[in-house]
C-alpha cells in the first residue's frame, strides 16, 4: 500500500459536479495503482474556496434539494441558490457523498474531507 497523501484543492471556478467527481476518485484512491475497492486508501482532500464555486444562473433556478421530517406532508424543498447562499460547503459535500460507493468505507472517506469556503 501506498502511503496516505493530502491533496489540496482550489474550488473557485469549478463546477460543483465535476468537482465532486475529482474528490471522490482521490477519497477512494482509485489514483494509485495499487488501488482496491475494499481497502481505505487513507487519502485526505482539502477544498478551499467553496464559497467561489461556479453556479449557472439556469441550475441555481431549477435545482431543488428535498428533506423529510418523518411526518405526514413532512417534506420540505430548497433551492440550490438559498442553499449555497447559506452553506457552500454543504452542495459539495452532498455531492461528493452522493458519489461514493454505498458501504462502510464510505464514512470513514467522508471524515478525511475538509472544506473551508475562506
Amino acid at each position: 500500500m501506498s502511503k496516505n497523501n493530502t491533496y489540496t484543492i482550489d474550488a473557485s471556478g469549478k463546477s460543483p459536479g465535476r468537482l465532486a467527481v475529482e474528490v471522490s476518485v482521490l477519497l477512494r484512491g482509485k489514483n494509485n495503482p495499487d488501488f482496491m475497492p475494499n481497502v481505505d486508501s487513507g487519502n485526505k482532500v482539502i477544498i478551499t474556496n467553496t464559497s467561489k464555486l461556479k453556479i449557472t444562473r439556469e441550475k441555481a433556478k431549477i435545482t431543488k434539494y428535498y428533506k423529510h421530517s418523518g411526518y405526514l406532508g413532512g417534506i420540505k424543498e430548497i433551492m440550490l441558490k438559498d442553499f449555497f447562499a447559506k452553506d457552500p460547503n454543504k452542495i459539495l459535500r452532498k455531492a461528493v457523498y452522493g458519489m461514493l460507493p454505498k458501504n462502510k468505507l464510505r464514512a470513514k472517506m467522508m471524515k478525511r474531507l475538509k472544506l473551508f469556503k475562506l
